[in-house]
C-alpha cells in the first residue's frame, strides 16, 4: 500500500516524505478524520511530529486534490482521501459521525443549479443532516429515506 501512496503523491508532483505519506495515510485509514486526530495518529507511527506539520500537510493534500476538507457546522474540518467523485455526506446531529452517500442521480446532478449566475461550477457540496442508526429513538418518527408531501397552505 505505501507504493501506492508514493505513487500519488509523485503523480500529483509532490516529493515524498514520511510525514506526507503518514498524513495521507491516515486519511485513507481513517476518513473524516480532524487534523487533531491525524496529528496524534501520525505522532504514534513517526515517533515526533508537530501539529503544524500535520496541518501543512494536509493543506498541501488538499491544495493538489490528493484530500478533500468539508466543515460540517459546528464542526472543525474533515478530512479524507476521497476525490474527484462528486459525493457527498450524511451527518448524525447527535454523535456527528460522517458517513459518505454517493450522489443521488446522474453523474453531477447537482451542479446543474437553477441560476448559476454566469458562473462556471465544478464542484457541489451537499450534507444531508439526521439521526444515524444507533442514535434514533427506538420505534421513533424519524423520517427516513420516503419523502412526504407538505400540506398545501390555505
Amino acid at each position: 500500500m505505501q507504493n501506492t501512496y508514493k505513487d500519488r503523491l509523485k503523480s500529483h508532483g509532490l516529493n515524498v516524505t514520511a510525514q506526507r505519506l503518514t498524513v495521507l495515510q491516515t486519511i485513507s485509514d481513517f476518513p473524516h478524520i480532524t487534523a487533531d486526530q491525524a496529528t496524534e495518529i501520525a505522532r504514534n507511527h513517526l515517533g515526533s511530529i508537530s501539529r503544524q506539520s500535520v496541518y501543512d500537510t494536509l493543506n498541501t493534500l488538499v491544495e493538489k486534490g490528493l484530500a478533500r476538507r468539508i466543515q460540517p457546522i459546528n464542526s472543525p474540518a474533515l478530512f479524507e482521501d476521497r476525490v474527484g467523485d462528486n459525493h457527498h455526506h450524511l451527518v448524525c446531529r447527535t454523535c456527528g459521525v460522517v458517513v459518505d452517500v454517493d450522489c443521488a442521480v446522474g453523474l453531477r446532478p447537482c451542479l446543474e443549479a437553477s441560476d448559476d449566475n454566469n458562473f462556471s461550477i465544478d464542484e457541489a457540496e451537499v450534507t444531508y443532516w439526521g439521526l444515524c442508526p444507533k442514535c434514533q429513538p427506538k420505534n421513533s418518527n424519524v423520517r427516513k429515506t420516503t419523502t412526504t408531501k407538505r400540506k398545501a397552505r390555505s
